[in-house]
């Protein structure tokens, strides 16, 4: 009984990241950022997302990135599932009625399809799931490369058609993050070493700059009120919609690609089934404005937590299949 107990537990574990962004939406409910106070808070967002970006660009290194596209069939795969199948499934999804799903809530799915996928978890679970390693060092970070150009543009043609984003926006990106990243790419060879050397300490950067995202998007809708437009029932709708979602994608890259290595196909499951929490609330920071902010994000938040309990047992999973011989199982 204990050890059931404790399984469960491991499989319910909250992160600690997300459990510091539910502790920032608490305060920002309990003490909204106002007037010269939030007028602060959002100069010094502006500043931390572009530090952010700057960090990324000296972070990543776009040799590797660029000689894994030799196994360019399964990094093609990754992409198409990540940008092409998201954001169909994101399109259709806006045809749920708004009484059950609500327009902002809508948009913020959409917006979350159009995002990159995740670096660490998805390398970590491929790991655990004894896939390809290698491949998936290059897909994550491949995905991610290509997220500082993609996902704005995605972003801008799919939400301006439904109303969710202004054209002005694609240009605070190229100042505020694309910028930002091209820098850092360019000084990478001075202090890439001294970056990596350094990435604890500055992964308070990271985490502080999605903070104070989150406290400033939720100041605002607690000032305006935007709150009290969600239901118990929006909300569980929302948490329905995630779940289809991923488990959609999650079948689409596994069933699919069924010619792969196992090892491979591994590496596509998780792969091209996530969306990164750490770049879409800097993104959404900068591409939406409005007390709207809040409720935008609020499914990459959820859809976070979602895909890590369900990435995380089936992981566990193909983990204890690794060793026969006949086809891969099914992972869920």
């Amino acid at each position: 009984m204990l050890q059931r107990l404790k399984r469960l537990r491991d499989r319910v574990r909250i992160d600690t990241f997300l459990a510091l962004i539910l502790l920032t939406v608490g305060i920002a409910a309990l003490l909204p950022a106002r007037g010269a106070v939030a007028t602060g808070v959002g100069h010094a967002t502006t500043v931390a997302i572009g530090l952010l970006f700057f960090l990324y660009g000296a972070r990543l290194s776009t040799r590797e990135a660029i000689e894994g596209l030799k196994h360019w069939r399964l990094h093609g795969t990754v992409v198409l599932a990540t940008f092409v199948l998201f954001p169909l499934l994101g399109l259709a999804i806006q045809l749920v009625p708004s009484a059950v799903l609500p327009t902002e809530l809508k948009l913020g799915v959409l917006f979350l399809c159009c995002l990159p996928s995740t670096v660490q978890s998805s390398i970590a679970f491929t790991s655990v799931a004894r896939g390809n390693v290698p491949a998936a060092i290059c897909a994550a970070s491949l995905s991610n490369l290509l997220g500082i150009v993609i996902t704005p543009l995605l972003t801008g043609l799919l939400l301006s058609s439904q109303g969710g984003i202004s054209g002005g926006a694609i240009v605070d990106v190229a100042l505020q993050l694309l910028a930002p990243f091209v820098l850092g790419q360019l000084l990478r060879r001075w202090i890439g070493g001294w970056v990596t050397r350094n990435k604890k300490y500055l992964q308070v950067v990271d985490r502080g700059s999605i903070l104070l995202v989150v406290y400033a998007a939720f100041s605002e809708g607690m000032v305006e009120g935007i709150w009290g437009r969600l239901s118990p029932a929006a909300l569980g709708a929302l948490f329905a919609t995630c779940v289809v979602l991923l488990g959609v994608v999650l079948a689409i890259t596994w069933f699919v690609p069924r010619r792969f290595p196992r090892a491979d196909r591994i590496t596509i499951l998780f792969c091209g089934s996530k969306k990164s929490l750490a770049s879409g609330l800097p993104m959404a920071g900068v591409l939406f404005a409005g007390p709207q902010v809040g409720l935008l994000v609020l499914p990459l938040m959820l859809f976070h937590q979602i895909q890590l309990m369900a990435c995380a047992a089936i992981a566990g999973r193909l983990a204890r299949h690794a060793d026969e011989p006949a086809a891969a199982p099914v992972p869920a």
